[in-house]
């Protein structure tokens, strides 16, 4: 029999709190924090596939087939993100979302073998990360503390997201350097506010599965990171 991960309804259907607003606030705190625990465990599928990425040498497959493989990467990300979402509600969920996270970091293996080519590549590549960790405090910190509801940026992130798949898409053809780079820095702000709206989300009630609450925040993180190291390697990059 499986595990449901969502928790019991709180709304009693009439708009009302059956215990109270301290029921909500509890509820609430839960979630956000089963989802931040989530998430760090989440991080450990990563650095494990990144590792097996480099083992296997998946780089070599990046150069050999640089449009091919863009392809097939989304297409096997978009193919987890529907198994995690079908399993959501189950604890199948949490083991679809590490192999999900698992993937990515399998993935991450072409930028960061970019990066190892630099002079100083490791060292930017700590410093995508510490500004990453930067965005997400910052954004969460706003969505925690904040009264104001993000709910509205929903529609208008979505379109932006959407564009940006086409923009992406269309430039592994293309292979403009400058596009690249500015479908990056617009990833970044847009990722930016899809933490904030995400997060707000689940500070407010709107979303209680602990699997697509991370699953929402991890991809934003991801984003952000990669956006962020391809700008750090394009404007900084030492070559040896």
């Amino acid at each position: 029999m499986e595990t449901k991960l969502q928790p019991i309804p709180i709304n009693d259907g009439r708009g009302s709190l059956p215990r109270g607003d301290s029921s909500l606030a509890v509820q609430q705190n839960r979630v956000l924090r089963n989802t931040y625990m989530l998430l760090a465990l989440s991080l450990l599928p990563v650095v494990a596939g990144a590792y097996v990425g480099s083992a296997f040498n998946f780089s070599a497959l990046f150069k050999a087939a640089p449009i091919m493989t863009p392809l097939l990467m989304f297409g096997a990300m978009m193919g987890m993100l529907f198994a995690v979402t079908a399993l959501r509600n189950s604890a199948w969920g949490v083991a679809a979302l590490f192999g999900f996270t698992f993937v990515s970091g399998v993935f991450l293996t072409p930028i960061l073998s970019v990066a190892a080519g630099f002079r100083n590549g490791g060292q930017l590549v700590a410093l995508a990360g510490g500004m990453t960790a930067a965005i997400f405090f910052a954004m969460a910190t706003i969505a925690t503390v904040s009264k104001r509801d993000f709910s509205f940026l929903g529609k208008f992130l979505f379109i932006g997201m959407i564009l940006l798949i086409v923009a992406s898409l269309a430039n592994l053809f293309f292979q403009v350097p400058a596009m690249s780079l500015t479908i990056s820095a617009i990833a970044v702000l847009l990722f930016s506010a899809y933490l904030l709206h995400d997060i707000s989300n689940i500070v407010r009630g709107g979303e209680t599965n602990y699997v697509m609450a991370t699953l929402g925040v991890f991809l934003s993180l991801y984003n952000i990171f990669t956006s962020l190291l391809h700008l750090l390697l394009a404007f900084t990059g030492e070559r040896d």
